[in-house]
């Protein structure tokens, strides 16, 4: 199987869902559907695993997690001190 996108393999991995949902294929046909969700499954875990790394790196040094700031230090732009 080549590696789909995270959205293209979240969207197939739906439509599994639905079809072993409605109960209406052989049990070998549902066994092989059933697989392809699993390897599905799989990589959309390990293409969730890889932008988490990556947004890691982005936030701190060395990959060292940083919290997002929820205030700024100084004044918002556009605020101008009038007196």
């Amino acid at each position: 199987m080549a590696e789909m996108k995270f959205e293209e393999a979240l969207q197939r991995l739906e439509a599994i869902v639905q079809t072993l949902e409605g109960g209406d294929l052989p049990l070998d046909d549902s066994l092989k559907v059933f697989e392809e969700g699993v390897k599905l499954s799989k990589n959309c875990l390990k293409l969730l695993d890889q932008a988490e790394k990556r947004v890691e790196i982005l936030l701190g040094e060395h990959g060292r997690k940083k919290p997002f700031a929820t205030e700024s230090p100084s004044a918002p732009i556009g605020s101008a001190d009038a007196s």
